[in-house]
């Protein structure tokens, strides 16, 4: 461990000597069993330079609980988990109290309190919070769904916040609203969505994900990508993930709203010529975005990621042209999900 470093001093009664003098707050690193595991943190405590040598250190109420706090954030960084720190960012992001940032995620109200002092978050909540700082259209979906906790003028300025974050991140909440109105009429489940309505924030990962992991990508090679993963997790699980409806183009399976899409929070437009055509390069939005997969969508995602990352636009084009799903249909047709039976192997 690393040796005592002297922070600052207060003046307080010292209750080793009981007198009022100033005393030095000092740090050091020491080692903590959290969750039955060994976690190394920084320490605080008091040291009064008038008491014996090996009597001289000393903690408050106030330093005990921020030294367990310390150990609590150092087990989840070394699990990989948000710390207290980062969850108040979150509210800060959308200017949330802990009471608004639990009732937007449907949580009972002293949850984010707990995880902010005392508690460590599993996985899964985790896994949400991390939605909810990342992805400004998840904080969007979960304050529409949960909107009856707040009160009408709370709700509509959490809202505006959380419009002023989409808008800042690519995404205006206009092209929002397009595509969601292009949807109204898939809001029931069926073989045109794969039995799954649009989830916007699954699709935003999803694009996300794809841009991060692809260089030079497209949008027409992004649109089969899409439609793959759609076709691939519906003929493996029964249905699809993001909701998207596909139809019979020229260039293959193109969804409904292929325009307004590549404007997701997660990723970034480059507009560039290319034999005299203007083409739109999708870019991440930031350098290194985590995202959040569960097995079963990952082991899809990376099926569809091997077969093609390397196929330039033309050829998973051609690719595509050769699935049961597009001969079958007509042009501008809905391409149904049962022909996800008929998918040739991809691997």
């Amino acid at each position: 461990m690393k040796k005592n470093i002297d922070h600052q001093t207060k003046e307080m009664i010292c209750p080793l000597c009981e007198k009022k003098h100033l005393i030095m707050v000092s740090e050091r690193w020491t080692e903590a069993l959290v969750k039955g595991e060994t976690v190394a943190y920084k320490e605080r405590y008091y040291r009064c330079e008038n008491a014996l040598e090996d009597e001289n250190e000393f903690v408050s109420g106030e330093l005990l609980n921020l030294n367990l706090l310390h150990a609590r954030d150092a087990y989840r960084e070394m699990k990989g988990l948000l710390t207290s720190e980062e969850i108040k960012q979150i509210r800060k992001k959308y200017d949330l109290t802990q009471t608004d940032l639990a009732h937007l995620l449907g949580w009972g109200e002293i949850t984010v309190t707990r995880y902010e002092s005392k508690l460590i978050q599993d996985e899964t909540y985790d896994s949400i919070l991390r939605l909810t700082w990342e992805n400004p259209l998840f904080a969007l979906q979960s304050l529409e769904k949960h909107k009856g906790k707040f009160t009408s003028d709370r709700y509509k300025m959490i809202r505006e916040q959380i419009l002023r974050k989409l808008e800042s991140s690519g995404m205006s909440y206009l092209k929002l609203q397009n595509l969601e109105a292009r949807y109204s009429r898939f809001s029931e489940t069926s073989d045109a969505n794969g039995f799954q309505t649009l989830d916007l924030s699954k699709l935003s990962e999803i694009v996300g994900y794809y841009a991060q992991s692809i260089g030079n990508l497209h949008k027409v090679k992004l649109m089969k990508l899409l439609w793959y993963t759609d076709v691939l997790h519906y003929k493996r699980h029964g249905k699809a993930l993001t909701g998207l409806v596909y139809q019979h183009k020229p260039f293959g399976a193109l969804p409904v709203g292929y325009d307004e899409l590549i404007y997701l929070p997660t990723v970034k437009v480059q507009e560039e010529v290319i034999n005299w055509e203007l083409c739109y390069q999708i870019l991440p939005a930031k350098a290194r975005q985590r995202f959040h997969f569960s097995k079963e969508e990952e082991a899809v995602l990376q099926v569809v990621l091997e077969k093609f990352k390397n196929f330039n636009t033309r050829e998973i084009v051609e690719y595509m042209h050769e699935e049961t799903a597009y001969p079958s249909t007509a042009d501008s047709q809905i391409i149904p999900f049962f022909h996800g039976a008929n998918l040739n192997e991809l691997h």
